[in-house]
């Protein structure tokens, strides 16, 4: 069983290097002939493109997309469609989840009858001391809105840790005709497969909060308050909710 390990990126030329070789040499020792990492650039302005292209000369098993979007929502898009692997799914480039939980996510598929592995940070506590207040009580926020208004049983869903059978994947996909082209179209996807009855195995993980993240936590409550109301009225006229 091959795995296709998407590392979508935005201007990340201080941690592409750290994030791919560590993730390549982890995938060497531990899977050799079986796996691919796949850099999904989405259309970044700083040198990442140039350490990208670098990257994937210097190791055999690393490829590199890059797309004229922004958003994790348009890298999985592209990164499954070019996907030959029977499992696809992406982590974050900073490696904030353990990379050691790939062995955790090979080993559900091939001895489970699962179709989608999440990371669940909530079932570590020392993941949570370790974050900053106001981005735990952020995501804890979130999670409970989806729980409230969408009726998510998933305990993580916002997690950057998602490994999917490569044809539920695309299924998924067909399945929405959303624009969402940000992190909360991952969410969506997830919530599609929870309501269609798909099976999800939620892993605990060890996770460390990345204090260098360049993400806009007010920019994103905005956004995803938009994208929860549009999603809830989809559902409803899909008669998903």
């Amino acid at each position: 069983m091959k795995i296709n390990i998407l590392l979508p990126v935005y201007n990340e030329e201080k941690r592409v290097i750290r994030g791919v070789t560590n993730t390549y040499n982890y995938m060497e020792r531990e899977y050799p002939n079986n796996y691919c990492i796949t850099i999904v650039d989405n259309a970044s302005t700083d040198k990442t493109k140039e350490i990208c292209t670098e990257l994937e000369s210097k190791y055999p098993t690393v490829n590199y997309i890059r797309l004229d979007k922004k958003g994790v929502g348009v890298a999985f898009r592209e990164g499954v469609r070019l996907n030959d692997c029977e499992i696809v799914g992406y982590m974050d480039i900073d490696l904030s989840t353990d990379i050691k939980h790939l062995r955790d996510v090979m080993d559900c598929f091939l001895n489970q009858e699962v179709d989608i592995v999440n990371a669940d940070r909530w079932g570590n506590k020392d993941n949570l001391a370790s974050r900053k207040w106001y981005r735990r009580i952020t995501s804890t926020g979130l999670v409970l809105l989806l729980k409230l208004s969408l009726k998510m049983k998933i305990s993580d869903a916002i997690s950057g840790f998602k490994f999917f059978r490569a044809n539920v994947a695309k299924d998924l996909i067909k399945s929405s005709d959303s624009t969402e082209n940000g992190w909360f179209f991952i969410i969506e996807i997830l919530l599609r497969a929870e309501k269609l009855g798909y099976k999800i195995k939620e892993i605990p993980v060890v996770w460390k909060d990345d204090y260098n993240s360049t993400v806009n936590v007010v920019k994103l409550i905005k956004q995803y308050l938009s994208s929860i109301s549009r999603l809830r009225k989809a559902l409803k006229k899909e008669g998903l909710l």
